[in-house]
């Protein structure tokens, strides 16, 4: 058996187990943003709750393009996806300008560390911090406001995640998942993966950009919000 530590991230079987969706996401991402809104509204309306969990693994867009994500990027995405899917909570940014996280790689980290847990601590985590970030203005680079965030859920040992962002523990998570999410295992931000081996891209919705990011906007060809009943579903029984 390889060793663990050792072995590499990008062979690793991205299956997950019967009731179980695992997304590659980034918190910046207005698509991932409406992805887990739309999951987690429609597990409720199908009563899945109890049958399908989340496996939330980080796409850390700032490691793979090399970059902060800009602002002017995530601000064009605000007004258009908004309109897809105004109940997942949107406004243009509302604190100071120096407010705004410079990095969401304490927020993922946050969000694996929450799975020593349990899967649920993890979502909700998860869901709090998108929207802190695009319903609240909130800095989610900041540690207080995860953990005030964390808090919140009213789930979450906020003693045990701090005690777990202390030590760093799920750091080497983070930097496997950023590789794994830069091979051509992982497409984009989202990307679900369900226990019948299927995987889906940013699903349902078909989109392309006019002009520049960060100077253009998004065009949606075409969304069918649908495929969410599909993919819960399959999760519950394949």
């Amino acid at each position: 058996m390889p060793d663990p530590t050792t072995a590499d991230p990008t062979t690793a079987d991205l299956t997950p187990p019967r009731g179980v969706v695992t997304v590659f996401s980034d918190i910046w991402c207005s698509f991932a943003h409406i992805a887990i809104h739309r999951l987690h509204a429609t597990r409720a309306r199908l009563g899945l709750e109890e049958q399908v969990s989340f496996d939330l693994r980080a796409f850390p867009l700032e490691l793979l393009n090399d970059a902060p994500s800009p602002r002017p990027g995530t601000d064009s995405e605000v007004a258009r996806m908004a309109s897809l899917e105004p109940g997942a909570g949107w406004q243009l940014w509302q604190a100071k300008d120096w407010l705004y996280p410079s990095t969401t790689l304490p927020a993922l980290e946050a969000v694996l560390a929450a799975k020593e847990q349990s899967l649920h601590a993890s979502e909700r985590l998860d869901l709090g911090l998108r929207r802190a970030f695009w319903a609240e203005s909130r800095c989610i680079s900041h540690r207080k406001v995860i953990l005030d965030v964390a808090a919140d859920t009213g789930v979450i040992d906020v003693g045990a995640l701090t005690e777990a962002l202390d030590d760093g523990r799920a750091r080497r998570t983070l930097a496997d998942q950023a590789a794994l999410s830069a091979s051509d295992r992982v497409d984009c931000s989202p990307h679900l993966f369900l226990p019948d081996g299927s995987d889906h891209p940013n699903p349902g919705i078909d989109v392309g950009w006019e002009g520049a990011y960060g100077i253009g906007w998004p065009v949606i060809g075409s969304d069918d919000p649908k495929v969410y009943e599909d993919i819960l579903l399959r999760a519950a029984t394949e």
